[in-house]
């Protein structure tokens, strides 16, 4: 079904796809399900884990190859996009997800005092990365997906109160955004055992 709805017949190559969407809407899951795919085809994959979150054992169960699956956890928003970049720019990868935008905080906001202005940083380090990527993405034919949060704007009253963080650079640069959702819980007696989610 979703590679219906991509009418491309999988995540396309060469190109930035942003999967956002709520907490726990599935977002990390379908990245998960990217990544077994492309190892299945041989592929060699690459998780930048930014939310320092990455759960071996479910990536394990959902299909992926964790032994042959290169992780990084990186200290702060910068480390984490130039991890992605020289990834990319070396050729040896064919997918790499980055999760998540939230969590790439600059190395300024994580340093600074509490209470410091940092309106703008995480925008502004999006937009040069992501100008910097985008050609090496597309010459080196890696798929890169990010993984994005929605967020409630402030003070919205007419319009879609909901957005995505990080600024608008990669709503600008991804070639496919999907949105997911949860849209039931899939149960076994009483027990949640996954959820059922719509991606458009």
């Amino acid at each position: 079904a979703l590679d219906v709805a991509l009418g491309v017949g999988g995540y396309p190559r060469g190109r930035i796809i942003e999967i956002y969407g709520p907490e726990s809407s599935g977002k990390t899951t379908l990245a998960i399900h990217a990544i077994a795919e492309a190892q299945k085809a041989g592929g060699i994959a690459a998780f930048i884990d930014a939310e320092h979150a990455f759960d071996r054992f479910y990536a394990a169960k959902l299909g992926v190859d964790v032994d042959n699956l290169w992780i990084s956890q990186p200290d702060n928003g910068e480390q984490a996009l130039e991890i992605a970049d020289q990834l990319i720019r070396s050729s040896a990868i064919d997918i790499l997800v980055i999760d998540s935008v939230a969590a790439l905080t600059p190395k300024k906001e994580i340093e600074g005092d509490m209470g410091d202005s940092a309106v703008g940083l995480q925008a502004r380090l999006m937009s040069q990365a992501l100008r910097k990527l985008t050609s090496t993405i597309s010459k080196t034919n890696t798929t890169c997906i990010f993984i994005n949060q929605l967020r409630e704007k402030i003070g919205v009253m007419f319009g879609n109160p909901e957005t995505t963080t990080g600024g608008n650079a990669l709503k600008f640069y991804a070639s496919v955004r999907l949105d997911i959702r949860k849209t039931t819980s899939i149960k076994d007696g009483d027990q949640i055992i996954g959820n059922q989610v719509r991606v458009k």
